[in-house]
C-alpha cells in the first residue's frame, strides 16, 4: 500500500503562538486552527478569494534579513530574528502562510481597522433586525457587538434599495440588507456552474440581480442563503417562519440523495420548519441540493397514512394492531413451505422467526 503523501507544512506565528500548518493555508484558516477568530464576510473555505469587505484585516511581518548577506538579524534584546511589520495592515484571506510569517490579531491598529469597516457597512445597512430573517445567524450582528461603535455619526438619509424581490422560485432578496460579499455570485459561477447573478450600478446604489432573462432557480439555489452572512437572501419557503433559536438541530442524513448528503433537520415541538446541509468533506462539502430541502413537507402530507386501520376502521394501540393483523393474516392468507413447520407469510415469518432446524428443514423441502 502506498502510503499517501505528506504536505509541506510551514511554520508560522500567530499572537506569539507558533503553529505548523500546510502549504498554501492562508491566515484565517491558520488561526482558526489556534482557537483564534479573525472576522470576515467575503471569504468562504469553498469558494475563490476576492477581499470584498476588508474585515479580516491584520498586521503582517517577515524576519529581517541582511540586504548583502541575506542572514538573519537578530534581536539583541530577546535573542530571537527580528521582525520587520508592514506599516499598514493586509487581508488574511489572501495572504498565505510563508516560511517565518508573524501575524497580530488583536492589536489596537487592527481593532480601529475592523471599527471602521463595520460602520462603513452599516452606513446605509437597515435597522430591522428585530424583524430580520437571519437574527440569530447572522455575522454582521455579532461583529457588530464586538466591533460596531453602539452609535451612528451618519446623519443622511439611507439608500432605498428593491425589496421582496424574487429571485428564483425558492429565493427572496432584500437588497438594502447586501454587503456585497459576492458570494453568492461565486457559488453560482464556481459550484452550481450556473452563472446568473452579478452586480449592477456602482458605489453605495450596488445592486444584486440576476442578468436579463435568468433566474436563480438550479437545485442548488438555497445554498445561496445558506452562505449569505447577512439576512440579504432568505428562502422563500422559511422567511417569517420561525426564530432559530427555537429551534432543535437533529443531524441526519437526505433520503432523497444518492451520495447521502449530510443534514441538520430543524424541528420545534414536533413540527420540522426546515433541512439545512450539513458540513461533510468527504460526501457533501457542506452543499445539499433544493429537492432534499423539501422533503420535510410530505412528513405532514395531506395524503400521508398517520395511523393504522383494520377493516377501514382505526385499531390502537400499534402493538396491538400488529398481532390482530397477523393472526387474520395467518389464519386465512398465508401459506407455508410444503414440509416445514415454519410460517412463510408476510405476518407468521416476520413475528415468529425461524429457528436453525426449522430453516434447515424448510431449504431441504421441494419449492
Amino acid at each position: 500500500m502506498i502510503a499517501p503523501t505528506q504536505p509541506d507544512l510551514i511554520t508560522v506565528n500567530i499572537d506569539g503562538r507558533e503553529i505548523a500548518v500546510p502549504k498554501g493555508t492562508n491566515v484565517i484558516e491558520a488561526a482558526r486552527r489556534l482557537g483564534i477568530e479573525v472576522p470576515h464576510y467575503c471569504y468562504h473555505p469553498k469558494l475563490t478569494i476576492v477581499g470584498n469587505c476588508r474585515m479580516c484585516l491584520v498586521e503582517m511581518g517577515l524576519p529581517a534579513v541582511d540586504p548583502a548577506t541575506k542572514t538573519p538579524i537578530m534581536d539583541s534584546a530577546t535573542g530571537k530574528p527580528k521582525i520587520n511589520w508592514m506599516p499598514r495592515p493586509t487581508i488574511g484571506c489572501a495572504t498565505n502562510a510563508s516560511p517565518g510569517l508573524h501575524i497580530r490579531t488583536t492589536t489596537p491598529l487592527v481593532k480601529e481597522c475592523r471599527e471602521g469597516v463595520m460602520e462603513f457597512l452599516l452606513i446605509n445597512h437597515p435597522l430591522d433586525c428585530p424583524i430580520c430573517d437571519q437574527a440569530g445567524e447572522c455575522s454582521l450582528q455579532e461583529h457588530a457587538t464586538g466591533y460596531g461603535r453602539g452609535y451612528s455619526r451618519f446623519i443622511e438619509g439611507k439608500n432605498v434599495k428593491p425589496k421582496r424581490t424574487q429571485l428564483g422560485p425558492r429565493v427572496t432578496l432584500d437588497d438594502e440588507r447586501c454587503i456585497l460579499c459576492s458570494r453568492c455570485v461565486r457559488f453560482s459561477q464556481e459550484i452550481a456552474k450556473d452563472d446568473v447573478l452579478g452586480f449592477t450600478d456602482r458605489g453605495s446604489y450596488s445592486t444584486l440581480t440576476c442578468y436579463p432573462g435568468k433566474k436563480l432557480e438550479n437545485n442548488y439555489s438555497l445554498n445561496t442563503v445558506d452562505i449569505c452572512p447577512v439576512g440579504a437572501l432568505t428562502s422563500t419557503d422559511f422567511r417569517f417562519k420561525m426564530r432559530v433559536w427555537f429551534l432543535k438541530q437533529t443531524e441526519s442524513i437526505d433520503p432523497e440523495s444518492s451520495v447521502g448528503c449530510n443534514t441538520i433537520v430543524w424541528s420545534r415541538e414536533g413540527a420540522i420548519y426546515r433541512i439545512t446541509p450539513r458540513g461533510n468533506d468527504e460526501v457533501n462539502d457542506g452543499w445539499m441540493p433544493d429537492s432534499g430541502r423539501e422533503r420535510y413537507k410530505q412528513v405532514r402530507a395531506a395524503g400521508r397514512l398517520t395511523e393504522s386501520k383494520i377493516e377501514g376502521g382505526s385499531a390502537s394501540p400499534f402493538p396491538t394492531r400488529l398481532t390482530s393483523q397477523a393472526g387474520a393474516c395467518s389464519a386465512t392468507r398465508c401459506t407455508r413451505r410444503p414440509g416445514s413447520s415454519v410460517g412463510w407469510g408476510r405476518a407468521t415469518g416476520f413475528f415468529s422467526p425461524p429457528t436453525a432446524t426449522q430453516t434447515s428443514a424448510a431449504r431441504s423441502s421441494p419449492a
